[in-house]
């Protein structure tokens, strides 16, 4: 099964973590460029004011199509309880192309099942499987966690 795992990381946690799933399963990844500043406190301000609205941002061209893909894990950080606008972004340039999906982000404590529903619900496709990583797994084991959701996309 040919897999592509696609990320946005602000702060690096999610690409992390997408980076360990490509390396698990031997997969191309990608990441997902937002053009718009986020950086400094000024910029984690307008990034979770950017996803509570539900903003589009410009991001990048994409190197991967994924309807070329039998599946694609797309991860996101949770910002005030949704995904990135680069993910939303990313997510409505190729709505219609995914044949699988699988969801993952990272956070701080909490927010993922609305995060979840609304990646499901704007991506219109129900993922194989999701993982969530908090900021408290990065300080012990979260493989079993991983290889969870790997065994759930494959």
């Amino acid at each position: 099964m040919k897999t592509l795992v696609v990320y946005y990381s602000r702060s690096g946690h999610t690409k992390k973590i997408a980076e360990e799933i490509s390396n698990k399963i031997k997969c191309d990844i990608e990441e997902i460029i937002d053009t718009k500043n986020r950086k400094g406190i000024i910029g984690w301000l307008k990034s979770g004011r950017d996803a509570h609205s539900r903003k589009l941002t410009t991001i990048n061209e994409i190197r991967n199509d994924p309807s070329k893909y039998d599946v694609v894990a797309i991860g996101t950080p949770i910002w005030a309880g949704l995904m990135a606008p680069a993910i939303r972004t990313y997510i409505n340039q190729n709505k219609g192309k995914f044949k699988n999906v699988g969801f993952f982000c990272t956070c701080g404590s909490s927010g993922e099942i609305m995060t979840f529903e609304d990646m499901e619900d704007y991506a219109d496709i129900t993922p194989l499987s999701k993982l969530v990583i908090k900021s408290k797994d990065f300080q012990t084991n979260y493989e079993d966690k991983l290889k969870e959701f790997i065994k759930g996309i494959k």
